[in-house]
């Protein structure tokens, strides 16, 4: 080969040589792109059905009947074995969505398995929604996402060991100056988990965090809307982003997220007919009526639905009207305007009262929480944990001595 090589280049000029090296390297290129794919081939069956098999084709076969007969670790809802075959392979996302006026209607929210209520500034509501088994299904993008308190922290905290925290920066001392106070600095307390740190969990725009996670989506609404109303993320690209950091169902010391995770206890639908309670209603603070919660007993699909400022509350992309399946209402201990950025603070670690609504019916208790990480329960005034209906859970966030009507 070498021979033929040296006979060859004797004889052309140097114009001509680099035109003989041209077809020489397109030639090597050309068998081993053959011998690539030639190797491929030959793989095992198995190795290319692996290959070949993504997120899509599983969620292809979701719909085709199969039983329900996997239930959800995070509420108890009942999913095909398909879907449990691709939560498992994650961990639960915790995301911070808002729910100023200007901004409903949510997209995605109505796929989340437990949604958290809380005022975050001027009466204002905010969510946490931890989403798990039931975004599993389709690809799924969520909005708008807002900033973060410290308090929703302590919730998603209760989420095993370190959640896909989804949010847009928080409540924090930028300026040096004190103006936020110790005990309301979200970033701080992120940082202080050991959630915020290069490539962590904390998944954040003015962090680490980027396109395609998040975007801005001007035109979600179809009409215009400030800026701080358009933030929108995707949880497959937060789960794949998820995988590179190490965030998997396992980290990458291989612990499992739920190695220390509390579930609930959760039973099937036992409604009472005729239903105790078929309206529920509350306020959050007495001046933000648009912000004023109702949830309509719906008998038939015995579940709750839920309307938000007098209005039907409903999810942007598919229509339909926000609904669950039990309506838990803690009453808390509320510090309004603890600085001069006038941020709240609530008590989550300790104990109160609560209601939980479900089955058409009110079970009056109380609810406990022992540390940051810890599970709240929820106790029936005996003293033993309430079972919760499989499905949805929201739980509202009231300042203790608020009104509940039933």
């Amino acid at each position: 080969m070498k021979a033929l090589l040296e006979k060859i280049l004797k004889g052309v000029s140097s114009k001509k040589f680099v035109l003989v090296l041209g077809f020489l390297g397109l030639y090597l290129l050309s068998t081993g792109t053959s011998w690539a794919i030639f190797s491929y081939l030959r793989q095992e069956p198995d190795q290319q059905s692996e290959a070949l098999t993504g997120l899509a084709e599983a969620r292809s076969k979701i719909n085709l009947g199969l039983p329900r007969e996997s239930e959800c670790p995070i509420n108890g809802g009942m999913f095909t074995e398909v879907e449990k075959n691709i939560w498992e392979k994650r961990r639960p996302i915790a995301a911070i969505l808002e729910n100023h006026v200007e901004s409903r209607p949510p997209s995605g929210i109505s796929r989340a398995d437990i949604v958290y209520e809380a005022v975050a500034e001027g009466g204002i509501t905010r969510f946490l929604a931890i989403f798990y088994c039931g975004a599993v299904a389709e690809e799924l993008n969520i909005a708008p996402v807002r900033s973060v308190r410290v308090y929703f922290i302590d919730w998603a905290a209760e989420y095993g060991d370190k959640p896909i925290f989804m949010h847009v920066g928080g409540a924090n001392d930028f300026s040096g100056t004190g103006e936020t106070v110790r005990a309301a600095r979200a970033l701080e307390l992120l940082a202080t988990l050991g959630w915020r740190v290069a490539k962590g969990n904390d998944f954040d725009t003015t962090y680490d965090s980027g396109f395609p996670i998040f975007w801005r989506n001007y035109e979600r609404l179809g009409r215009p809307v400030a800026t701080e109303h358009t933030m929108t993320a995707s949880l497959d690209a937060a789960y794949k982003e998820a995988e590179k950091r190490g965030f998997a169902a396992k980290d990458s010391e291989g612990i499992s997220w739920d190695e220390n995770f509390v579930s609930w206890r959760f039973e099937d639908d036992r409604k009472v007919t005729p239903p105790e309670v078929t309206n529920i209603s509350f306020g959050f603070w007495s001046n933000k009526p648009d912000y004023d919660v109702e949830w309509t007993y719906d008998a038939a699909e015995n579940r709750y639905l839920r309307r938000n400022g007098g209005k039907e509350h409903i999810d942007l992309d598919t229509g339909t009207q926000l609904s669950a399946k039990n309506v838990v209402v803690m009453f808390v201990r509320e510090r309004a305007s603890v600085d001069k950025n006038k941020h709240l603070l609530y008590t989550t670690v300790g104990s109160g009262r609560a209601l939980v609504f479900q089955n058409g019916r009110v079970v009056e208790g109380t609810w406990n929480k022992d540390a940051r990480e810890a599970r709240t329960i929820f106790l029936d005034s005996s003293g033993k944990e309430i079972p919760l209906v499989r499905g949805v859970s929201w739980i509202e966030i009231i300042p203790a001595g608020k009104k509940v009507d039933y």
